[in-house]
C-alpha cells in the first residue's frame, strides 16, 4: 500500500463523535431563533421579518453554492476537488431545514400581513406616488409574475428541486463508498448535466422573489449572477474553513495538501473578480441610462432626501473594497493561498463581507415610517440580523454534523480519488 493510500486509510472512517459539534450546533441555533423571537416583541415583526430573511438568503445561498459546485465538480469530472465535494455533500443535507425555516414568511404572508416584507403583495398597499401597488402601472405588468400564489409556488418549486438535487448526489456519492460501482459516477454526470440548469434557474428565481422584489419598480437584468457570485464564493469559504478544522483535528492529515488549498484559493480569486465584474457592471448601465425606474435603487442607498451621504453610501464603499479589491490583493500572494493560518481569516472575512452584501440588498427596504428612508445601517434591526444569522446557521451546521455522522470521510471508491490523493499544480 503507497504512502497515501495508508494514510488516507487511516482517516476514511472518523470515529470521533460528531454528536457533541451536532448537539452544540443546534443549541447555537436555538439561542438564535429564540433571541430573534425576543425581537419580535422589542421592534415589531416587519423589523424581524427583514433580519429573518437575510439570515435565510445567506445560508442557503451557500447551500446553493454548494450544490452548484458539486454538480460543476461531476461536470468537469475533476479530480482535486474529490475530497472537498464530501464536505459539500454534507452541507446539502441543510436545505429541507432551510425550507422549514423559510416557511413561516410564506404562513405570514398568507395570514393578511401581506406588506409585511414584501409590499406588492398587498394591493391595497400605498406607495410614496400615492398610487396604490394594485393601480400601479410597473406592478400591473409584472402582476403575473409578481403575485402571492406564484410566490409561493416558486419558492416551494425552487427547494423542492434544490432538495431533489441533493438527494440523487448524497444518495450516489454515499452507495459508491460501500459497493463502488462506476454506475454512481455516471449518475452523478447526468444529474449534473440537467441539475446546473434547473440550478441557475431556480437560483436566479430565488432571488428574483426573495430579494429584487422588495423594490420591484426595479430592473436589473443581472441579479441573478450577481446572487450565483456570492453562493459560490460563500460556499469555497466554508469549503476551507471545514477543510482546515478536519486537517487540525487530525483527519485529513496525508490527505489534504497545499495544492487542494491552492486550487481553491484559485477559485475563490477568481469568483472574487467574477462579482466585481457583475457587480460594477450592473451599476456602471444604471449609471449610464440614468433612467429613474433603475437609479432609485442606488440612490435610496447613497443619499438622504437633504442630499447629505447616509450610511448605506459608506456601506457600499465598504464592499467596494472589502468584498473586492481586500481579497484581490490578498490572494495573488500564493502563500497567503496555502498556508493555513493565512488563508483563514480572508475566507471569514469574505463570509462577512457576503453577510454584508446580503443585508445591503434586502435591508434599505425597511423605511422609515416618519421620513420615508431607509432605516440606518447601524440600528437596531442590524442585532435582530445577527441573531437570525446565528440562528440558522446553527441549524445548518447541525444539519452538516448528522450526516457527517452518516458516512466516510473522504470518497474511497470515487474513480478518482487516487488522482486527488496526488493533486499537483
Amino acid at each position: 500500500m503507497s504512502t497515501h493510500a495508508a494514510t488516507a486509510h487511516a482517516a476514511l472512517s472518523p470515529e470521533s463523535t460528531t454528536s457533541s459539534g451536532a448537539t452544540k450546533a443546534l443549541g447555537i441555533g436555538a439561542i438564535g431563533i429564540g433571541l430573534t423571537l425576543i425581537g419580535l416583541f422589542v421592534s415589531g415583526g416587519k423589523i424581524v421579518a427583514f433580519s429573518w430573511l437575510v439570515g435565510l438568503t445567506f445560508w442557503t445561498a451557500i447551500a446553493i453554492g454548494m450544490l452548484m459546485l458539486v454538480m460543476i465538480h461531476h461536470i468537469l469530472d475533476a479530480s482535486w476537488s474529490v475530497v472537498l465535494r464530501r464536505q459539500f455533500e454534507h452541507g446539502l443535507a441543510a436545505f429541507p431545514w432551510l425550507a422549514l425555516l423559510f416557511a413561516p414568511l410564506v404562513i405570514v404572508s398568507w395570514t393578511g400581513s401581506h406588506d409585511l416584507i414584501w409590499k406588492w403583495m398587498n394591493p391595497d398597499y400605498v406607495l410614496a406616488s400615492g398610487h396604490t401597488v394594485g393601480h400601479d402601472p410597473l406592478y400591473v405588468k409584472k402582476s403575473a409574475f409578481l403575485n402571492l400564489p406564484m410566490f409561493t409556488v416558486m419558492t416551494a418549486l425552487c427547494f423542492i428541486v434544490w432538495i431533489w438535487l441533493s438527494a440523487r448526489l448524497r444518495k450516489a456519492s454515499f452507495t459508491q463508498d460501500a459497493d463502488g460501482d462506476l454506475k454512481w459516477t455516471f449518475m452523478n454526470r447526468k444529474t449534473a448535466a440537467f441539475g446546473l440548469a434547473l440550478g441557475a434557474i431556480t437560483l436566479t428565481l430565488a432571488s428574483i422573489y426573495w430579494v429584487k422584489s422588495l423594490d420591484y419598480h426595479w430592473f436589473s437584468t443581472m441579479f441573478g449572477v450577481w446572487f450565483f457570485a456570492n453562493c459560490v464564493r460563500g460556499a469555497l469559504s466554508i469549503g476551507v474553513l471545514l477543510l482546515l478544522w478536519l486537517y487540525a483535528r487530525g483527519d485529513l492529515k496525508g490527505v489534504l495538501n497545499t495544492n487542494h488549498l491552492h486550487s481553491v484559493g484559485m477559485l475563490v480569486f477568481a469568483f472574487t473578480v467574477f462579482w466585481a465584474y457583475i457587480t460594477f457592471s450592473q451599476y456602471f448601465l444604471i449609471w449610464n441610462a440614468n433612467i429613474p425606474e433603475e437609479t432609485f435603487w442606488y440612490n435610496l442607498r447613497e443619499i438622504t432626501k437633504a442630499g447629505e451621504p447616509s450610511q448605506w453610501k459608506y456601506v457600499g464603499m465598504l464592499l467596494l473594497f472589502g468584498h473586492f479589491l481586500l481579497p484581490f490583493l490578498y490572494l495573488l500572494s500564493y502563500k497567503n493561498k496555502i498556508v493555513h493560518s493565512r488563508i483563514k481569516p480572508i475566507v471569514i472575512w469574505i463570509l462577512l463581507i457576503i453577510l454584508v452584501d446580503m443585508i445591503y440588498n434586502i435591508a434599505p427596504a425597511v423605511k422609515d415610517y416618519s421620513t420615508g428612508e431607509p432605516k440606518p445601517f447601524l440600528s437596531i434591526s442590524l442585532l435582530w440580523t445577527v441573531t437570525s444569522v446565528i440562528g440558522v446557521g446553527g441549524v445548518f451546521f447541525w444539519a452538516y454534523f448528522k450526516s457527517f455522522a452518516m458516512t466516510k470521510l473522504i470518497p474511497i471508491r470515487d474513480p478518482r480519488i487516487k488522482e486527488c490523493l496526488t493533486h499537483h499544480e
